[in-house]
């Protein structure tokens, strides 16, 4: 007997929920989520309030099923596709894989959504706040600030207060990505920014980077 698994595909079901979930999102991103109705998404969807209540109780529901979608984008999971053995050995590699992702943060559709969601709703909405300090902020800086200890330890970069070092790195690229999505808002061109994120990195690592001495004998 074959021993094959068997891959189903998707319910309708399944499919008109993922399909209200992507425009709930489009919507909340582009008209803030007190602004949008319930009807404002049935109808950009093509479907009756009634048949939207069937995946979705209300619309704080469907917001919450958004938030917890956060925990799992670009915006949060910087490490994820990292494997976590010898990763400081990367030094400025890895650093300028981290200013990549953030840089393609504002041109990928719904993690630019995802971003202003957040930033919308992030002084109304507790759970948001939650994943921004746990899951963007605290951890990922934890391990940036980890990898960066590492790095001392073998002498890469310069001595120096890791958990410091960690938030200096982070804090242009968060300011330039906004400024990214803030012009992209305004149909405005976004060439006077998109090179800072590497300039960004080189500059960072030009500073902490640990000069090797040459020995003259």
């Amino acid at each position: 007997m074959n021993d094959q698994s068997v891959t189903f595909p998707p319910s309708k079901g399944s499919k008109t929920k993922d399909k209200i979930l992507k425009h709930a999102l489009k919507l909340f991103s582009s008209k803030g989520y007190k602004a949008t109705t319930v009807r404002d998404i049935s109808g950009s969807i093509g479907i009756k309030q009634s048949a939207l209540y069937n995946h979705f109780k209300n619309k704080d529901e469907i917001l919450e099923t958004l938030i917890s979608n956060l925990t799992s984008s670009a915006i949060v999971t910087l490490f994820n596709d990292k494997e976590a053995q010898g990763l400081h050995k990367q030094g400025k590699a890895l650093l300028m894989s981290i200013g990549t992702t953030f840089k393609l943060i504002g041109f990928d559709k719904e993690n630019e959504a995802l971003f202003k969601l957040l930033m919308q709703e992030i002084y109304r909405n507790e759970a948001i706040r939650e994943i921004y300090n746990d899951h963007f902020y605290q951890q990922n800086v934890k391990k940036l600030s980890g990898l960066f200890f590492g790095m001392m330890q073998d002498e890469m970069i310069k001595s120096s207060d890791p958990l410091l070092l960690a938030n200096e790195f982070f804090s242009p690229l968060f300011f330039y990505q906004m400024q990214v999505t803030l012009l992209k808002l305004d149909k405005k061109s976004t060439s006077s920014v998109v090179s800072m994120f590497e300039k960004h990195v080189d500059f960072f690592w030009e500073n902490i980077k640990l000069e090797k001495q040459t020995s003259l004998f």
